[in-house]
């Protein structure tokens, strides 16, 4: 398990530095924030175009390595050249134009291109990173396999943000960069090429053998047809489990994106003595604070995605046969029997558990418009880790639950009762076949092999529920991801808006040119991040009733 999602670590470490980083960074180019939010369509637009159509890609590669592993280290790698980039746009932009004036714009625009093209090389690795766990893991283990998910997930933002709050300079000099922000950059770049590397190393993965040639390999038009069907005909619960996410989003993208650059503002509006000792790289003094109180965030985070599995229904935990030992032993259960059943009692299930978060994300954003102090900043902040755990975790295993019902049978040997993507675009079934000494294929033109005991193995990997394919996860998390970015289309509007009217100028805590009666000024307007924030706790109340309103449909 740990193999299978270490990948997950790097992703969340680099997604970390972006939104810790990025924002202040090009604030400190000299955008608004207006225009920065629009920058930030990078992440949804590269989520709504990658993800559903690597997803398929992958369905339907036979590469002899695997179906995910190729496109997860190929987004890595050019993740990692893209970040190097984006450390050094001030000097590549300098090799080619020595005038000052004209280098600013250019200097922005690169930066500008280098976030967008790490955000769509970093989600090639993420959707197949999490499809992988798909394939990998039958149902029984889902849940656990999305909990160690959202562990890996906790622990990279832990380190992440750790490393954040160090002065880099004092630690490496200028051995790999002159500023916080470069030397950042290489630590990103390094450690998620190297994680995403582990992960492919580690695991095992099934190569896919199709019928016919031709089925691997569709047109464009034909693998878009096929995500804008499959969209129109999700299954009850996968189409209920995306719209609660679509909710969701629209709450955490502001407090992704903006939450660490609220929290260094919050300092520098609101404490005196933040002006006196403010240093010449405002940057990495916002990105320090921030990232603190995303290390406290992120300790939550990860304790809560330790223990939280052991206090959560695990799904179809009813019908499961058990071949351990029951707990407790014979003589104590005259004792513990009655503290065992109540605490069985007394375990939500994820459902439950994923609806009470989005009210707990709720109450801590709507406090955000409110808090004049570091402290308070930081803990709303810390607050959201708990729900933060289970938004990595509960739509995932969820979901990894109904997509392994559609391929395998129901328990008495029966065809299964949900409609199967193969099913519904009319192809022929998909073969899997085990890589790296996995279950070999049989001679498809041999009839005299039809009774060999590699028939049965795969008979018994194709039909058995213990042991689903998962061959339909590339094109259905796409498609949970699409649930994910078109809020975050929603939230980027949203904060325009709200940048526009509240704070149209540029940020006098970042800006070069920044005054003490510049901060003084703004001191007293409305934070545009907190009402962003506000505004997404609404969302969350919708995503917490949407929640609610799944137990209709399954």
């Amino acid at each position: 398990m740990a193999l299978l999602t270490f990948n997950l670590i790097g992703l969340q470490f680099t997604w970390g530095f972006e939104m810790t980083y990025c924002t202040p960074y090009l604030l400190s180019l000299g955008l608004t924030k207006s225009k920065t939010s629009l920058v930030w369509i990078a992440g949804p637009l590269s989520g709504l175009i990658m993800q559903p159509v690597i997803g398929v890609l992958a369905d339907n590669s036979r590469s002899k390595w695997g179906r995910r592993r190729p496109f997860m280290l190929g987004g890595a790698i050019l993740t990692a050249m893209c970040l190097f980039i984006l450390g050094w746009t001030a000097e590549i932009v300098g090799l080619f134009i020595s005038d000052p004036e004209m280098a600013k714009p250019c200097t922005v625009a690169l930066a500008v291109i280098s976030i967008y093209a790490v955000d769509f090389a970093i989600n090639s690795t993420q959707s197949s990173g999490r499809s992988l766990i798909v394939d990998t893991l039958p149902i029984a283990k889902q849940q656990l396999g999305s909990a160690w998910a959202s562990r890996m997930t906790a622990f990279g933002s832990l380190v992440g943000y750790a490393i954040g709050t160090i002065d880099l300079m004092a630690v490496f000099g200028h051995t790999i960069g002159d500023t916080q922000f470069k030397q950042f950059t290489f630590i990103a770049a390094t450690f998620f090429v190297f994680s995403v590397a582990v992960t492919c190393w580690a695991v095992e993965e099934r190569v896919l053998i199709t019928r016919k040639d031709g089925d691997a390999r569709g047109s464009a038009v034909k693998l878009l047809a096929n995500i804008l069907k499959t969209t129109l005909n999700l299954p009850d619960r996968i189409q209920a489990i995306c719209w609660v996410q679509f909710w969701a989003w629209i709450g955490w993208f502001p407090f992704l994106f903006y939450s660490a650059t609220w929290v260094g503002e919050v300092y520098f509006r609101y404490h005196p003595e933040a002006a006196e000792k403010a240093s010449t790289d405002a940057l990495g003094d916002v990105g320090r604070i921030g990232s603190l109180a995303l290390v406290v965030f992120s300790i939550i985070t990860f304790c809560s995605s330790v223990g939280l599995p052991w206090l959560i229904r695990s799904p179809d935990s009813t019908t499961q046969k058990r071949s351990f030992t029951p707990r407790p032993p014979q003589s104590l259960r005259p004792f513990m029997s009655p503290l065992v059943t109540l605490l069985k009692k007394g375990k939500p299930d994820l459902q439950s558990a994923w609806q009470y978060s989005h009210l707990i994300f709720a109450g801590a954003m709507c406090l955000a418009p409110f808090v004049r102090s570091l402290r308070m900043a930081t803990i709303i902040v810390s607050l959201c880790g708990v729900p933060w755990m289970l938004a990595c975790w509960a739509p995932f295993s969820l979901i990894g639950v109904e997509i392994n019902r559609l391929t395998a049978p129901a328990s008495n040997g029966s065809p299964s009762s949900y409609r199967g993507l193969s099913n519904l675009n009319g192809d022929e079934s998909l073969r899997l076949n085990h890589l790296d000494g996995g279950i070999p294929l049989p001679d498809q033109g041999d009839a005299g092999d039809a009774e060999s005991d590699d028939e049965k193995d795969i008979e018994n990997l194709l039909h058995n529920p213990s042991a689903t394919t998962g061959e339909t996860a590339g094109i259905y998390l796409g498609i949970l991801n699409l649930f994910t970015t078109l809020p975050q289309f929603v939230g980027t509007f949203i904060s325009m808006i709200v940048f526009s009217i509240l704070e149209p100028g540029k940020s006098p805590e970042l800006h070069g040119e920044k005054t003490s009666e510049d901060i003084e000024t703004v001191k007293e307007k409305p934070n545009g991040i907190a009402v962003c924030l506000f505004i997404g706790a609404l969302s969350a109340l919708g995503a917490a009733y949407a929640t609610r309103s799944m137990r209709r449909r399954g």
